[in-house]
C-alpha cells in the first residue's frame, strides 16, 4: 500500500509469474478496501491476459492502473485509455515489457491516442526486436493520419484473433511463425497469397479478414537493382513462410531455384509451388550463385547464430542476401563477406514491404526515406551497427 498527499491511498498488486487464476477475486478484495486507486500489474503470457485485466476494470468505478507486463502486454500500457487505466507508466526497462519515456511520447504518441485512433500492430512471438513499429508510425505520423502501430506478440492465432476483434485492429503485419496460420484464418486473399498458402499482412473489411502479401515484391525490389537475375542459380535456405513467399519471387523473375531445410518435408512442399528442387542441408557451396537466408536464424538478441555451420566454405564469386535485419550484419552476412562474397540485408526488403503495407491500408504511398530512416535510428538506437555502410 502506498500513501501520497496525506489521505490517498493506492493498492498495489503485482505478479511476476503470470495472470494469476484468482485474479478476479483479487481485484475484488483490493477494490472492496476502501483505497482510492487500485494497481493491478501481471505479467501476460498472451494477448488474451490484457482482455482479463480490462474486464476486470470495466466492472468497477474505482480508478484503477491496468498493466499487463512483458513483451504480451505492450499494448496496455500504450493503450492504457483502452484499457480503462487511469495512468500508464514508462520507463527504460525497470518492468517487464516497459518502454522508455521516449518512445511512448515520439513514436507511439501516447497523449494523442484517443477512441477514434486506428490500431495497427505486428503479429508474430517474438516480436520486441521489430523495427515495423517505428516505421508504420513514423509513416503515420507524416501522413499527419490517426494511427498507431504496435507489436502484437501473440500466444496463437486464436489469440490475435481475440485481442483484435475486441480492440477493433484494423490491419496487421504478419512474421513468423503466423503467416500460414494468418492465411488459413483470412477469409479472402489475394492470388499470390493463394499460390503461396501465406500472407504477411492483413487488413479488416467489416467482420472479415483480407489477407495480402508484399513480400515478393518487397524481396525482388533491392535485387534487382543489384543484379541480372535470369539464369542465376539460388538456393533458398528455409521452408516457412518467407522461403515461399522468395521460391514465388524468384521462379517469376526467371532463375533456377533449389530448397535447402532441415525439415525435409517442409522442404519439398516449398520446392513444389515452383516446380524447383530441393537439396540436402547445408547446400553445396559450388550449386549456388545467389543464396538466400529465409529463416529467422541470426536475428537478435540471438544473433551470434548462423543457419549455415561456422565451417561452411562459401566461394567467392556468389552472392548472399540475408532476410534478417536485426543486426544489419549478421553472423551469416559477416562469414559471406570475409569469404569475398557480396551480400544484401534485409533491411531494403523490410522497408519495401512495409512501404506496400502501408498503401494498402491507407491508400496513400508513404513519403521517401521516412521508413528506411525510422528504421536505421531504431536500429542505432539499440547499439547495432549502422546500415549505411552495408553492401
Amino acid at each position: 500500500m502506498e500513501r501520497t498527499g496525506g489521505r490517498r491511498v493506492i493498492l498495489s498488486h503485482h505478479d511476476f509469474s503470470g495472470m494469476p487464476a484468482d485474479i478476479a477475486a483479487k481485484a475484488q478484495s483490493m477494490l472492496s478496501s476502501g483505497a482510492e486507486v487500485v494497481k493491478l500489474a501481471v505479467t501476460a503470457n498472451r494477448l488474451r491476459d490484457c482482455l482479463t485485466l480490462r474486464e476486470i476494470g470495466s466492472r468497477t468505478r474505482v480508478p484503477m492502473s491496468l498493466i499487463a507486463m512483458g513483451e504480451a502486454g505492450l499494448a496496455s500500457r500504450v493503450l492504457a485509455g483502452w484499457m480503462g487505466s487511469c495512468w500508464s507508466y514508462s520507463g527504460d526497462g525497470v518492468a517487464p515489457g516497459q518502454i522508455s519515456a521516449r518512445e511512448m511520447h515520439h513514436e507511439y504518441r501516447f497523449r494523442q491516442i484517443g477512441a477514434r485512433t486506428a490500431i495497427y500492430g505486428i503479429l508474430g512471438k517474438p516480436v520486441s526486436h521489430s523495427v515495423s513499429p517505428a516505421m508504420h508510425n513514423a509513416a503515420f505520423r507524416a501522413a499527419r493520419l490517426d494511427a498507431v502501430y504496435l507489436p502484437l506478440a501473440a500466444a496463437d492465432i486464436e489469440d490475435f484473433m481475440a485481442f483484435a476483434d475486441a480492440a477493433g485492429i484494423a490491419g496487421a503485419s504478419v512474421t513468423a511463425p503466423f503467416k500460414l496460420d494468418a492465411f488459413e484464418r483470412a477469409d479472402e486473399c489475394d492470388p499470390v497469397s493463394r499460390r503461396i498458402q501465406s500472407v504477411n499482412t492483413l487488413r479488416r473489411e467489416g467482420a472479415r479478414w483480407l489477407g495480402f502479401n508484399t513480400d515478393v515484391t518487397g524481396f525482388l525490389t533491392p535485387l534487382q537493382s543489384a543484379m541480372q537475375l535470369p539464369g542465376m542459380r539460388t538456393t533458398i535456405l528455409g521452408a516457412g513462410g518467407a522461403a515461399r513467399s522468395v521460391s514465388v519471387a524468384l521462379a517469376s523473375a526467371g532463375v533456377k531455384v533449389t530448397v535447402a531445410a532441415r525439415r525435409v518435408e517442409q522442404a519439398r512442399e516449398v520446392a513444389a509451388l515452383t516446380g524447383a528442387a530441393t537439396v540436402a542441408w547445408p547446400p553445396d557451396p559450388a550449386s549456388w550463385d545467389l543464396l538466400v537466408n529465409a529463416t529467422p536464424v541470426g536475428t537478435a538478441p540471438r544473433a551470434d547464430q548462423s543457419p549455415l555451420p561456422d565451417d561452411y566454405l562459401f566461394h567467392g564469386g556468389g552472392v548472399v542476401y540475408d532476410l534478417v535485419y536485426n543486426p544489419p550484419i549478421t553472423r551469416l552476412i559477416a562469414a559471406a563477406e570475409r569469404a569475398g562474397c557480396r551480400t544484401i540485408g534485409g533491411l531494403d526488403m523490410l522497408v519495401a514491404q512495409a512501404q506496400a503495407q502501408f498503401e494498402w491500408w491507407t491508400g496513400g504511398r508513404p513519403a521517401d526515406r521516412v521508413m528506411r530512416d525510422a528504421a536505421v535510428a531504431r536500429l542505432a538506437m539499440r547499439g547495432t551497427e549502422t546500415v549505411e555502410g552495408q553492401k
